[in-house]
């Protein structure tokens, strides 16, 4: 891969950790299980951190 299609995954992966983040966040003000909450949350965080440790 070359460096400009790795940028464009990172921020990819940045994106979608904080969508499902957002979506973790939705979830829990609608008071929707709270596996389905905590599976959105760690899935969000797990590519966030990703896309910021890519970066680096």
């Amino acid at each position: 891969m070359t460096l400009s299609h790795m940028n464009g995954f990172v921020y990819i992966l940045i994106f979608a950790g904080l969508f499902l983040i957002g979506g973790a966040i939705s979830f829990w003000k609608q008071k929707i299980s709270k596996g389905a909450v905590v599976l959105l949350a760690l899935a969000g965080l797990m590519c966030f951190a990703t896309g910021v440790m890519k970066l680096m």
